[in-house]
């Protein structure tokens, strides 16, 4: 059986520089930034006060009261996200097609700010009853559960949990099901949020967190930024998209997935390494043709330097023809939705040859010699675009996007 190409016919996002797509691709192209100072309950109880939220989201307004009691705050951007992208492809799921189509999501937090309420509930409180409703609303496959109840899919539908992979990991997934002829149609990508009170506080504590910005491969670089959002795309067999006259945005074209087998936060250039050439073998694509990283970026020493030697490593001389910039300086590190998002912007590259630049570029570093787009967006053709995700726990998600 050969394999099926695997297209992109829908894209839906919500995030801190948008709540679509068009919103989301055109603060990119400007360099806005969305992080800001943090509003959420006891802010002043925390070292780092400032994250890449949400603003304006009116969550009473998209869904009515049973919805609001079953549904956690990344459950409603995974809602919102999928009923933008399966808008876009003009998907109707029935019949067979509803009975092959399935959903495969990454988060990593699962409902945080259930979580976070809940807990201030009975320990702060001191109430000894919570929600019927709680553990559906917390756990990490609700998103993925309601996004297949919402649009018929019956198919395979899971969700993915691997850190700051999860979305990677996720789309790779869906990506090989619909190759091999599994589904049709795979609706696919993540959500994230862990901007409350615990989910920040618990960041803290790893010192690994920024209190100013997120500066990706600045010499003055100060840590990480959290965000939250998510990102959702429909991934369709190509004949199946053409056969209804749809849209394509981008061809998904291969993965890989590497483990560092190393330690447990410090990352290994080479299991980084691993991941990105075999993007490449599984996309059967060479190195001279990548014209942009979308990098896991962020904004971390440890990260940074050791994400640059492993891009060097494999690209070798062509390394510095590459354009590699990190969103994160945008739009925050979305955690399990973080590579679902920064999907948006290789698709942009490969689509429209825009690449989105990395921000907050203040200083060059001598270890992070690479092109790295800084401070604004660069008019570029572009055939082939990676998207590295780079895991705590050394779990590493590399996917492949080609120009259609």
């Amino acid at each position: 059986m050969t394999d099926k190409r695997v297209v992109i016919t829908g894209a839906g996002t919500v995030n801190a520089l948008g709540h679509n797509v068009d919103q989301t691709l055109e603060a990119m192209r400007e360099g806005r930034c969305g992080i800001g100072p943090l509003k959420v309950r006891d802010v002043e109880r925390l070292a780092v006060q400032i994250g890449a939220q949400v603003q304006d989201f009116g969550a009473e307004q998209i869904f009515n009261r049973q919805q609001m009691a079953l549904f956690d705050r990344f459950t409603q951007f995974a809602l919102v996200a999928a009923r933008e992208a399966i808008a876009q492809a003009g998907l109707n799921f029935h019949g067979d097609l509803s009975a092959k189509s399935g959903v495969v999501l990454g988060n990593s937090g699962g409902g945080m700010q259930t979580l976070d309420e809940n807990y201030r509930t009975v320990y702060e409180d001191g109430k000894n009853r919570v929600h019927p409703f709680v553990v559906p609303k917390l756990m990490n496959n609700a998103a993925a559960s309601h996004v297949s109840m919402e649009f018929n899919l019956k198919g395979p539908s899971f969700t993915v949990s691997s850190a700051c992979a999860s979305s990677n990991h996720a789309m790779a997934q869906a990506f090989q099901m619909v190759r091999a002829g599994m589904a049709p149609v795979m609706i696919t990508g993540g959500a994230e949020s862990m901007l409350c009170f615990g989910g920040v506080k618990a960041w803290e504590g790893l010192r690994v967190m920024s209190k100013d910005a997120c500066r990706p491969f600045s010499a003055n670089r100060s840590g990480m930024v959290q965000g939250e959002g998510a990102g959702v795309f429909v991934f369709e067999e190509l004949a199946h998209a053409q056969a209804r006259g749809a849209e394509i945005l981008a061809e998904v074209v291969g993965f890989a997935m590497s483990s560092d087998a190393a330690d447990i936060v410090m990352p290994s250039k080479q299991g980084a390494a691993r991941a990105i050439a075999g993007a490449l073998e599984n996309a059967g694509i060479s190195r001279d043709q990548v014209g942009y990283i979308n990098a896991h970026g962020t904004g971390t020493a440890a990260n940074d330097k050791t994400e640059c030697s492993a891009v060097a490593d494999v690209f070798g001389p062509h390394a510095d023809d590459l354009m590699i910039s990190s969103t994160k300086s945008m739009h925050g590190h979305l955690i399990g939705g973080t590579g679902a998002v920064e999907l948006l912007a290789c698709i942009m590259a490969v689509r429209d040859g825009v690449v989105a630049p990395t921000i907050g570029y203040e200083e060059a570093d001598p270890e992070c010699a690479l092109d790295v787009v800084p401070n604004e967006a660069r008019e570029a053709k572009v055939d082939v675009a990676l998207s590295n995700a780079f895991a705590f726990g050394g779990l590493n998600a590399v996917l492949a996007l080609r120009r259609f």
